[in-house]
């Protein structure tokens, strides 16, 4: 079986995989606006702030990332008695395939990462966090549940950003219970000092990580083999997968070693990626892959990561699509899924391009469609097209529509040059999509009324606007099939 087709039936047995993340948990907070002046009181851009996001960091974005590919993550990790611990707490709680065990330590601050971006540019970073080491009452309540999960899952996932969670005591009891149970351990290492790390099966550091552990050049394939090898030896890990950014990644166990070839096409931010590596690994490793499998699977699903804005993740539907080499092909036919179009809107708006939305159920398409989606990209740099789903249109229409199916209605539209993406949707109306995406823009024929519009309400609150387009006279599906009949 090829190396393609092998990951592919790998991805198939993704679901359900059990997990064990124990790690540091952050809060990540996104501040996007525009940046048009600076500062009369320093010399300083000033940030006119259009929206905020939030979501889980650290090793939330590891369970995050397991999630997406289909796994079934318990997750051990501490948050203090506070507005971040609580906010935290509820986005571990939006993900129904999560065990959440979070302790709570009432002295503690819950780590909050806050990026300023400006329009593409990421202008500034504010951490509020603690380092310090658990209370023993802490450390105590995560190792007992760690030491109760450890027989239920396949994979155990130590995620360290040296916040203080995983100290030198509670990271080599928990790799032992693991060890014991006769389980996977692979570490997202941090410091300097891999000792504390012995006896895991896998530890994952970057070049530069790798270089500041063993004091080692790591420039080239044959040094990276090097120093990996030295932290095999001196800490008593079975293998290390070093990532290397733009040169890939590279699996060394004391007798092997396997260079993988960066699978980046397009690089919009790094970050979270190396979550997404842990994440895939453990995966894989729950399908029963070997190590080398689930590095190579890793190292796909890292190249989709960076090609993501924000703390982002891979789905498996990613995977599949990147090896079936199937991503300029998507591109040019410009049908996507829901998430994959949040996801593709989030890059064309950082890159500062002015999102455009319309929708329909374009049974046949006639030149009033062609002049509607025309008028529509003359508003907007990429144009978003909703399509009802074939159920919806016979909600609206009759059980004798649609005369064609949602795909051959996907195809033609996605075929003219107007239009830059094509989502189905199976709502009546296109309302939840459009909140979704918050266009800057949507259209709809001139046979409406502004305040008639299905979002316009609510795309005008977050300061888009609707346009209404001339409609071309002596055109319409309904009229074309009555023709047809006679």
């Amino acid at each position: 079986m090829s190396e393609p087709h092998a990951l592919l039936d790998l991805i198939g047995r993704l679901e359900g995989g059990r997990v064990l993340c124990v790690g540091d948990v952050m809060l990540d907070r996104f501040v996007y606006g525009d940046v048009d002046r600076i500062s009369p009181e320093a010399p300083i851009p000033v940030l006119r702030v259009r929206r905020e996001e939030a979501m889980l960091g650290g090793a939330g974005n590891v369970v995050r990332n397991l999630v997406a590919l289909g796994g079934q993550p318990h997750f051990l990790a501490v948050v203090g008695d506070d507005p971040a611990g609580r906010e935290v707490s509820r986005l571990v709680g939006d993900h129904r395939s999560v065990d959440p065990r979070m302790v709570v330590e009432p002295e503690r601050q819950t780590t909050i990462k806050t990026r300023f971006i400006g329009g593409t540019q990421q202008l500034l970073r504010a951490d509020h966090e603690t380092q310090s080491t658990l209370s023993t009452n802490s450390r105590d309540q995560l190792l007992s549940e760690a030491k109760e999960l450890i027989p239920q899952v396949e994979v155990v996932v130590l995620s360290d950003y040296g916040k203080g969670v995983l100290g030198a005591g509670l990271t080599q009891a928990v790799i032992a219970a693991a060890r014991a149970a006769g389980k996977a351990t692979i570490v997202d290492p941090k410091g300097t000092d891999y000792t504390v790390y012995r006896g895991a099966t896998l530890v994952t550091p970057n070049r530069k990580e790798l270089h500041e552990a063993t004091g080692r050049p790591v420039g080239t394939d044959e040094e990276i083999v090097v120093a990996a090898r030295q932290l095999i030896e001196l800490c008593g890990i079975e293998q290390v997968l070093a990532t290397r950014s733009q040169d890939g990644m590279s699996l060394v166990s004391a007798t092997d070693a396997v260079h993988l070839k960066a699978e980046a096409r397009e690089v919009f931010d790094v970050s979270g990626a190396g979550d997404t590596v842990v994440a895939t690994l453990a995966a894989a490793l729950t399908a029963g892959a070997s190590l080398a499998e689930a590095a190579r699977l890793a190292n796909v699903a890292a190249g989709i990561v960076v090609g993501k804005v924000g703390t982002a993740v891979a789905y498996a539907d990613d995977l599949i699509a990147a090896l079936h080499h199937s991503e300029v092909a998507a591109a040019e036919n410009k049908f996507a899924s829901r998430h994959a179009a949040l996801e593709q809107v989030a890059r064309w708006r950082h890159l500062g391009k002015k999102i455009g939305f319309t929708n329909g159920c374009f049974d046949l398409l006639h030149p009033g469609h062609v002049s509607l989606l025309d008028q529509a990209r003359g508003q907007c740099d990429r144009l978003v097209v909703g399509l009802n789903s074939d159920a919806s249109v016979k909600r609206l229409k009759g059980e004798t529509r649609p005369v064609q199916t949602e795909v051959s209605r996907a195809t033609v539209l996605a075929s003219l040059s107007a239009v830059d993406l094509v989502v189905i949707f199976e709502e009546d109306t296109p309302l939840e999509l459009i909140k979704a995406l918050k266009p800057d823009v949507l259209v709809k024929g001139a046979d409406y009324s502004v305040d008639q519009v299905v979002g316009g309400e609510f795309v005008m609150s977050t300061g888009g606007r609707v346009f209404l387009a001339d409609l071309k006279a002596g055109h319409s599906t309904t009229s074309t099939i009555a023709r047809m009949a006679k």
